[in-house]
C-alpha cells in the first residue's frame, strides 16, 4: 500500500477519477474507495486519519500491557472522506510470542476488513452466524459490542466481526491462538474522541500486516 493509492479489496492498482469516471476504479473490483499510502506509525499519522475519516478509528485503550500502536490505514479520498480505517497494534500474545491485532471500521461494501481477514468479501455477513451467542464482546465507545467468529479465514489468524456505531467492526488477530485476546473484553476507544490523550499513544515499528495481510 505504500507509495500510491490501492484497492481496499485486493491491494491492486487503482485509476484516479478522470474524463470517463468520477470515482476511483480497480480493474478487478470496479468502483472502490482507495486505500491511501501507509505512513510510519506516529501521533501525526493518527491525526491525519482522524481528520480525514467519516468512520471510527478504533484502538484498544488503554493498550494491553506491552502493546504498541504499529500503524494506521484509511480508505477514501479527500472528496468523499475516509470510508474505512484500519489500526494495527502489536505486543506479547496471551500464550507467548508476539501477537498482532488489526481493528477495521468500515461502511458497508468497502471490503478492507475482508481483505485483512483473508476471506471473500466485501462484508462478513455470510461468514458469521449471528443466530448463535456472540463469541466475544468488546466495549466500543462505551457500548457493549458483541463480536462473532468469522469462518473461512486462513488458519494463521483469528477473525471476529460485529457492528459498532452503525459500521462494521472487524478484529483480525495473528497468530490464531492470540485470538484469546478478544475474550478479555477489550475496551475500544474511537481515536476521533480521544482529544489530548492521543499524544500518549506508544508507537512501535510499522506492522507489515498493514501492507500485506
Amino acid at each position: 500500500m505504500r507509495g500510491e493509492p490501492s484497492c481496499p479489496k485486493c491491494g491492486g492498482r487503482v485509476r484516479a477519477p478522470g474524463l470517463f469516471s468520477d470515482s476511483w476504479q480497480c480493474d478487478v473490483h470496479g468502483t472502490v474507495h482507495p486505500v491511501q499510502p501507509v505512513i510510519p506509525p506516529s501521533v501525526d499519522a493518527l491525526n491525519v486519519v482522524v481528520h480525514r475519516t467519516q468512520v471510527p478509528v478504533w484502538m484498544p485503550w488503554p493498550l494491553p500491557v506491552g502493546w504498541l500502536f504499529t500503524g494506521v490505514a484509511c480508505a477514501g479520498d479527500d472528496r468523499t472522506g475516509g470510508r474505512a480505517t484500519a489500526v494495527a497494534c502489536t505486543g506479547p500474545g496471551p500464550l507467548g510470542g508476539m501477537g498482532e491485532l488489526i481493528l477495521v471500521a468500515e461502511e458497508l461494501g468497502v471490503g478492507l476488513g475482508a481483505r485483512y481477514a483473508g476471506i471473500d468479501g466485501p462484508d462478513p455477513g455470510p461468514t458469521m452466524d449471528v443466530g448463535k451467542p456472540a463469541h466475544a464482546k468488546v466495549l466500543a465507545a462505551g457500548r457493549p459490542t458483541p463480536l462473532w467468529h468469522v469462518t473461512g479465514a486462513p488458519n494463521d489468524r483469528a477473525v471476529f466481526a460485529g457492528e459498532a456505531l452503525g459500521m462494521w467492526l472487524w478484529a483480525v488477530v495473528w497468530p490464531e491462538q492470540s485470538g484469546l485476546l478478544m475474550y478479555d473484553e477489550l475496551v475500544l476507544a474511537d481515536v476521533r474522541d480521544a482529544g489530548a490523550e492521543v499524544e500518549l499513544v506508544p508507537c512501535g515499528a510499522l506492522s507489515p500486516r498493514l501492507l500485506q495481510p
